[in-house]
């Protein structure tokens, strides 16, 4: 065979096989390519493989279909005169249609540069109109307002947004100290009532437990009066039987005024206290008896006067 005829077959299977390479094309799974026919677009084509016109036909841009996540940060003052920077996180989307894969294309130069521009809108309108703690109560609120703008505006351009997501409010670091004082000062706040509540509680809880032990106390002497009057009573009695009524009942008192004092000196010897020993002798006894006595008649005697 002709050497000339057998490189000019090999050319042409080359120029065949570049045409070829040139004609087919492979798009990958949640991608879109974006084919221009001689400048023009002409379709998209989705995942799997395809074919194109070699020298004709174009690949002007591969569009991903994934959802994708955009973090913006913004600083921004609150209606009380704070600054607070706040971090929104962005979740969006090309919507998968025809339309939605050439608008995103084609529309916007810089998407997400757009979409941090309508963020950064949002938050400044939004957030001035709140305090400080309203933006930490109602970032839910604020998550909506950016979402809700954002879908609005960027669907005519092939955009859609599953969530705006408000991941972190971070006011000046002494603004947070103050912050962390407020609170600090109305847990002492609490934490003083409560005490206090709890010292009212012990307080009374004594005083009606030292009222109960005075009532005991007392009901216990008036018991111990009566038990020692009416032992003494029946000891008078006794005597005087014993005696044949040769004594008077006078005579019967002094005699246990006397055993009783004996008695009280015996007691006290035999405790370990400290003990007052005062002079006496019987005849201070006795003397302490008329005494008493005395005392009694007096009394006595001004209740009938004054009646």
């Amino acid at each position: 065979m002709d050497t000339n005829i057998i490189f000019g077959n090999i050319f042409y299977i080359i120029i065949a096989l570049f045409l070829l390479k040139g004609a087919l094309y492979m798009v990958k799974q949640k991608h879109g390519v974006i084919i221009e026919r001689l400048g023009k677009f002409h379709k998209v084509s989705k995942a799997g493989l395809h074919f194109k016109i070699p020298l004709i036909d174009s690949i002007a841009g591969n569009v991903n279909l994934r959802v994708r996540e955009l973090p913006v940060e913004v600083e921004t003052k609150t209606k009380d005169d704070v600054f607070v920077r706040i971090v929104v996180s962005v979740q969006f989307f090309v919507i998968a249609a025809v339309e939605g894969i050439k608008d995103s294309f084609y529309e916007l130069n810089n998407p997400e540069q757009q979409i941090q521009s309508y963020v950064f809108d949002s938050i400044r309108s939004e957030v001035p109109m709140m305090e400080l703690d309203d933006v930490f109560a109602e970032k839910e609120k604020i998550a909506l307002a950016v979402k809700t703008e954002l879908s609005d505006t960027m669907r005519q351009f092939g955009f859609d947004f599953i969530k705006a997501l408000v991941t972190d409010i971070d006011p000046d670091a002494k603004v947070k100290h103050s912050m962390n004082e407020i609170n600090a000062a109305k847990r002492m706040k609490e934490a003083a009532k409560e005490e206090a509540a709890a010292a009212k509680i012990r307080v009374v809880a004594a005083a009606e437990a030292d009222m109960e032990s005075k009532r005991l106390a007392g009901e216990g002497i008036a018991q111990q009066r009566i038990a020692i009057a009416n032992g003494l009573k029946e000891s008078v009695a006794e005597v005087k039987l014993a005696m044949e009524d040769h004594v008077t009942s006078q005579d019967v008192m002094n005699m246990l005024f006397m055993t009783q004092h004996y008695e009280t000196v015996a007691k006290l010897s035999e405790n370990n206290t400290s003990t007052i020993f005062m002079p006496y002798s019987p005849d201070n006894v006795g003397d302490l008896q008329m005494q008493i006595q005395s005392s009694l008649l007096a009394v006595d005697a001004m209740k009938k006067k004054n009646k």
